[in-house]
């Protein structure tokens, strides 16, 4: 399960939610741009200053020029990789209101770039995927696909990176990581080093999340500000980073590690046994939403693959709805009674049963509902 692209179209309301839920909209537009494609990028700019965008993130110098030609505030990719003060002040004579830094930074090379901008913003990622071949700027997957368009550069990548490789040079040696996932990057992770991230000035903190499920961004987001709102309430702790960890730790990941904020990057650093999740959650659907009393509060589900218990962590969402709930089974009725569990459901015999929902932002009829666990119940019934 993943997000989608936004469709232009959808544009102003997106904008207009954000802003109903005091949030800023930032628009990224930070792929290469060719001549044949300067037409739909000017489009998508005018419609993102219609749209009251707040910022575009931008890479390409054509880009740049046509926002600050609609005067759009405009933030500098980590495409762009900037690694040190000379080019960061080369982005702030050109007018951009942020930079978002280069991954491969050390924290003191970061600091260093910080003293020397007088009025553009930093921005540095802390949590999320990690390329092995320099973040963004990859042709990897354009050589291996045999297209422009499979390219990092386009927003595209493949990730050849992610598998197996047996490496043998022209003189026949083999290397001794053949067929292992010697340039797979584990995910970044910076929840232990909160405090040290904030006392460095930084401005803006980045979750590489284009394209995740909602659950992910949600999970991410949420553990990654109870980080950020303990350090000022001074109850940052070890044995909360610990929590913070487990919880991150249930999303998709592939292993965690600082990335270079510390230290240079080893092979300690890249996972070479699995290429994808390393989490032993699962969403596992039981069922959908027939449908939805606002009254009650209550929701009409058919289970047709598999039952529900009690303070089961269930998420309903649609694919083709803005449903996202992520809340606790705690109240549910069958045959008009509350149970702790439900009778198992399958597709020759639906369990029909009424759930509490805690949010009235719900669909009928397409919204799915899923069981995020651990667990394996019936291997029969359910496919983890």
């Amino acid at each position: 399960m993943r997000s989608e692209n936004i469709a232009l179209e959808n544009l102003n309301d997106i904008v207009n939610f954000c802003h109903k839920h005091n949030l800023k909209a930032y628009l990224t537009t930070n792929i290469l741009v060719y001549d044949n494609e300067l037409k739909l990028m000017r489009k998508i700019i005018e419609e993102s200053k219609r749209a009251g965008i707040d910022a575009l993130i931008v890479h390409d110098l054509a880009t740049i020029e046509t926002a600050k030609e609609f005067s759009i505030p405009f933030h500098i990719s980590t495409q762009c990789n900037v690694s040190n003060s000379l080019s960061a002040r080369f982005y702030e004579k050109l007018g951009a209101e942020r930079i978002i830094l280069a991954r491969e930074l050390s924290l003191e090379r970061i600091k260093e770039i910080k003293r020397n901008l007088t009025k553009t913003e930093i921005e540095v990622f802390i949590h999320g995927a990690m390329c092995t071949s320099i973040s963004g700027r990859c042709y990897f997957s354009q050589d291996i696909c045999g297209s422009e368009e499979k390219s990092a550069n386009r927003g595209n990548c493949e990730q050849p990176c992610r598998r197996r490789w047996w490496v043998r040079e022209e003189s026949g040696n083999e290397y001794i990581y053949d067929g292992v996932r010697f340039m797979n990057s584990r995910d970044l992770c910076t929840i232990a080093h909160i405090p040290k991230l904030i006392e460095a000035n930084i401005d803006a903190f980045k979750i590489e999340g284009r394209m995740r499920h909602p659950h992910y961004v949600d999970i991410v987001t949420k553990t990654y500000r109870e980080a950020i709102e303990a350090y000022y309430n001074q109850t940052f702790t070890k044995k909360k980073v610990g929590w913070w960890v487990t919880e991150l730790k249930k999303v998709y990941n592939r292993g965690f590690t600082p990335g270079f904020y510390f230290k240079r990057m080893t092979e300690e650093d890249h996972q070479h046994i699995s290429p994808t999740n390393l989490s032993h959650f699962r969403y596992i659907r039981v069922g959908q939403v027939d449908k939805y009393d606002s009254n009650t509060k209550y929701a009409t589900i058919s289970l047709d693959n598999g039952y529900l218990t009690k303070d089961d962590d269930l998420i309903i969402m649609g694919n083709n709805t803005d449903t996202y709930i992520h809340q606790e089974a705690k109240e549910i009725r069958y045959n008009g009674k509350f149970v702790n569990k439900t009778p198992r459901g399958t597709k020759d015999e639906e369990v029909k049963i009424e759930l509490k929902i805690d949010d009235t932002a719900i669909g009928e009829g397409s919204d799915k509902v899923y069981v995020f666990t651990d667990k394996t119940y019936d291997k029969k019934v359910y496919s983890l």
